[in-house]
């Protein structure tokens, strides 16, 4: 498998942004969120529990009434939103896997609406924090209690380029054989 080459995976992976901009209205259509949702539920899963479980929403009147419910605003101009849920099971002794269940699904949704040419951004923090929007979208949406809504994902083309935030050098944050500081003569061993 070429991994570096223009069709490859890296560049797929490196390509990926998260878009907080503007979307343009164009529908998204039915068969790509289909692709999108497949690409999430292919996600691994601890245990093979399958936590994780998502709703597509492209109605124009819902996603008004699901926005809002959301504040501060995000992704409001988005022709369609990915709803992340999930379900807390114990997947081994006393472990639950959700977290990790729906993160691997959220990373695949996004790899996979890069694919597809699209643009989105992972919105979870204030999603689940106190004032519990979540369980208001959840509401809205008719998701049963044993289910939590963790996190939604605007799906759309955006208006303008989403840009490069700095990242740290690969040295500083990835080595070989051992976790090494600055300056560390024995980098690699």
């Amino acid at each position: 498998m070429d991994l570096k080459g223009q069709e490859g995976l890296l560049p797929l992976i490196l390509g990926r942004r998260s878009y907080r901009g503007k979307y343009k209205p164009d529908r998204i259509p039915r068969e790509h969120l289909t692709a999108i949702l497949e690409a999430g539920l292919a996600a691994p899963s601890g245990c093979n529990r399958q936590t994780t479980s998502l709703i597509a929403v492209d109605d124009a009147e819902l996603l008004k009434k699901l926005h809002a419910v959301i504040d501060p605003p995000v992704g409001e101009t988005a022709p369609a939103m990915i709803c992340v849920l999930t379900r807390r099971i114990i997947a081994y002794r006393d472990r639950c896997f959700a977290v990790q269940d729906y993160s691997a699904a959220i990373e695949n949704m996004l790899l996979a609406i890069t694919a597809l040419g699209y643009q989105s951004c992972w919105y979870e923090g204030h999603i689940t924090d106190t004032d519990r929007i979540g369980d208001r979208l959840a509401g809205i949406l008719g998701v049963p209690e044993e289910y939590d809504l963790v996190c939604i994902l605007p799906v759309g083309i955006a208006e303008s380029e989403p840009s490069m935030p700095p990242k740290q050098p690969f040295d500083e944050r990835a080595w070989f054989n051992g976790f090494r500081k600055d300056g560390d003569p024995e980098a690699d061993r």
